[in-house]
């Protein structure tokens, strides 16, 4: 693994990027949108930042829980 230097602008990088895919939440995926969740969860500037960015994780994982669960009930009504 290489060392990222002091002044890199790595860690502004990432979470801009992460910024922009939460912006356009409409044209990305749950995964790619739960990363990002992460990284501002993690790394954001504020602490409102960080709070909703949770709050999203939140939503992520109740909208994952109810799409698993109309898939098995679909999985039921076919049988």
């Amino acid at each position: 693994m290489t060392a990222l230097p002091r002044n890199s602008a790595w860690p502004a990088d990432r979470i801009a990027e992460a910024r922009a895919v939460i912006a356009d939440a409409a044209h990305h995926s749950d995964h790619l949108l739960r990363l990002a969740c992460t990284v501002l969860a993690t790394h954001g500037e504020s602490a409102a930042e960080r709070a909703d960015a949770q709050r999203l994780l939140l939503v992520l994982d109740a909208r994952r829980a109810i799409a698993r669960a109309q898939r098995e009930d679909q999985g039921r009504a076919a049988q």
